[in-house]
């Protein structure tokens, strides 16, 4: 029997994580200059158009097919969505159509993607990023949902049923995966010109206020949805995902205001990311005074982490690795730490709740596989597409802009501004 409700959540759910893409892109159009505002929106709807494809061509199958290699990939037996939107998934008493599971996962291999835009703003070229994303998806992406979220009664996901990791809604497949993507990325590709040295600061604050709104709305779909069904552990992780955003949120200003002398609205909209990112993972396993401690860690260590690139000599454009990569980092460990039955009778202890250190161990490995997978596969995919297709634009279309050259539009018409005011003087 189908469960009316728990489809319906899950529908809702869905769409609250698409949306979250669009507001990606808002957040990271703000944040660039004005000559890439159009590019780095660009690039995050192409990948809602060629995800999808891909996602019903043979993403899903490679992703929650049955397991086809020791917890590491799906077969391909779902092969164009074949047999998968007839089935039922879900607990007894909670079972969905799958069309509602592929729908709802798809949408978190969207905004995973979309991502790693951030950091490699202002220098890629359009066409490489199409065929980057189109191999990375295929060799990065879709093999690690599966190690996190294709649980199969004890046959399934390398993370849940092999190693016995914990992670409610995507500390691997998302966080940690992006931010070593990112970071791989970042280097293969190069420095902007100008790193270190020019100013390039966000040309449209409420924008990337408007972005970060949007994300935190979206977020309650990414991490409450993620139980499938309208259950106790569904509310804990709202409420722990609100909790940790908020918290992270203060703590990243509270920071940037101690090291700088000033609280900057850039500092609150990148704080309640990384606190969304750091409960992610742990949103259905901690306590709401859990989360308001991973919340303070997220808030202060990615606050911290971001300015790591310029220390190492890698541009990170828009903090992919400071936010994504640490702040997942921060919410896996912390499941080891914190993690009670009382919330979820499902699961171990966390060590200060009386479980001792093996959750940890186990949270330890699935961020070391996910970690060093993600970071050496997106090294190879980069620099395989770099030598066929190429990553990088040219000097002169990087200096010009790459909204103008790479897409003939200009986010802001000015000299239409000016004529329409000389118009108004006569």
């Amino acid at each position: 029997m189908i469960n009316a409700v728990d489809t319906v959540w899950v529908l809702i759910s869905g769409a609250l994580v698409l949306l979250m893409t669009p507001g990606l892109a808002i957040f990271y159009g703000g944040m660039v200059r004005t000559k890439s505002v159009l590019n780095m929106i660009m690039m995050s709807f192409m990948t809602i158009g060629v995800i999808t494809v891909l996602w019903v061509l043979y993403g899903y199958s490679i992703a929650f097919g049955p397991d086809a290699f020791n917890g590491f990939i799906g077969d391909l037996s779902h092969l164009g969505l074949n047999g998968a939107v007839t089935e039922l998934v879900g607990a007894p008493g909670h079972q969905i159509p799958a069309a509602a599971f592929v729908m709802f996962q798809l949408t978190f291999a969207i905004v995973t993607t979309a991502i790693l835009s951030g950091a490699v703003a202002d220098r890629i070229s359009f066409k490489g990023w199409i065929a980057f994303i189109v191999v990375w998806f295929t060799v990065v992406y879709a093999p690690l949902a599966h190690m996190a979220f294709a649980s199969q009664n004890g046959s399934g996901g390398l993370f849940i049923d092999r190693i016995g990791a914990l992670d409610f809604a995507g500390g691997t497949a998302v966080e940690i995966n992006s931010g070593a993507s990112a970071l791989a990325l970042a280097i293969v590709v190069g420095k902007r010109i100008g790193f270190k040295k020019d100013p390039m600061r966000p040309h449209n604050l409420p924008f990337v206020l408007l972005g970060a709104g949007l994300l935190w709305f979206g977020w309650f779909g990414f991490n409450a949805g993620s139980a499938l069904a309208v259950t106790g552990t569904a509310t804990v992780a709202m409420i722990n995902t609100q909790i940790s955003t908020a918290v992270a949120a203060i703590a990243w200003v509270a920071v940037e205001a101690k090291r700088d002398g000033k609280p900057t609205t850039l500092g609150i909209a990148s704080g309640a990311i990384a606190g969304a990112v750091g409960i992610t993972p742990a949103c259905g396993y901690v306590s709401p005074m859990g989360a308001m401690l991973i919340g303070l860690a997220s808030g202060a260590l990615c606050s911290m982490a971001v300015g790591l690139k310029y220390k190492f000599g890698y541009d990170d454009s828009l903090d992919v690795v400071g936010v994504h990569g640490v702040g997942g980092l921060v919410g896996m460990i912390s499941i080891g730490f914190l993690a009670t039955n009382t919330v979820n009778d499902a699961i171990s202890n966390g060590a200060l709740n009386g479980g001792g250190f093996d959750l940890m161990l186990r949270q330890l490995a699935a961020v070391a596989i996910t970690a060093v997978y993600a970071f050496v596969a997106t090294t190879i995919v980069a620099r395989i597409v770099d030598k066929l297709v190429g990553l990088r634009v040219d000097a002169e279309t990087e200096m010009t802009g790459v909204d103008t050259i790479l897409h003939a539009e200009s986010a802001y018409d000015f000299t239409g501004v000016a004529g329409a005011g000389h118009l108004g003087r006569h």
